[in-house]
């Protein structure tokens, strides 16, 4: 018998709904992942729909029967129902995790991914009861350092040219945030 985890979703911040996410939101996802300027910074090329059904049936599989691990939520515009983009909690042992988020570009630069993040957050430090939150990112990822600074974590690492991806030598920035440092915010 699976041991069901509630993470205590929907949440609802000023202007978004954390959820889970379903099949219905392959459009939307489709419309995300597909993009050139989406999959820059990842480690992926831009999906095709074959692709990003594949990974939207492993995030919903795993929020489902193995959420222990982890979860991933979408983030929908309240007032339109719009899913806008996702954001990933991986919880690691020594009750550590990893946050990470993904937007569609067309909603970038109005804060809704520091408001979705923030959401995750608590649910990273409250209903998983983690002890530290970490965010890895590709160095020249101004945009995502900002939203990992504006959330209050502090970068403790700047790892040059680590990682051999898409032909180049990429270095990683890591960002941190305690529990008790969230909490005292």
């Amino acid at each position: 018998m699976l041991m069901q985890l509630d993470v205590g979703l929907p949440v609802e911040t000023a202007r978004l709904r954390l959820r889970h996410l379903a099949p219905d939101d392959l459009a939307a996802m489709c419309a995300i992942e597909s993009r050139p300027e989406v999959a820059r910074w990842l480690y992926w090329e831009p999906r095709s729909e074959d692709e990003v059904r594949e990974a939207l049936e492993r995030r919903i599989v795993r929020a489902r029967d193995h959420a222990e691990t982890g979860v991933t939520v979408g983030a929908e515009i309240l007032a339109t129902g719009e899913l806008i983009g996702h954001i990933s909690l991986t919880v690691e042992p020594h009750r550590q995790g990893e946050i990470g988020f993904i937007f569609n570009p067309d909603h970038q630069g109005r804060g809704y991914a520091t408001e979705a993040a923030a959401g995750v957050l608590a649910i990273a430090f409250g209903a998983y009861g983690l002890h530290r939150v970490c965010g890895r990112l590709e160095a020249r990822n101004g945009a995502s350092a900002r939203v990992l600074e504006k959330l209050g974590m502090r970068r403790e690492a700047h790892l040059r040219e680590n990682e051999w991806v898409k032909g180049e030598w990429q270095s990683e920035l890591v960002y941190a945030l305690l529990a008790r440092e969230w909490r005292a915010q």
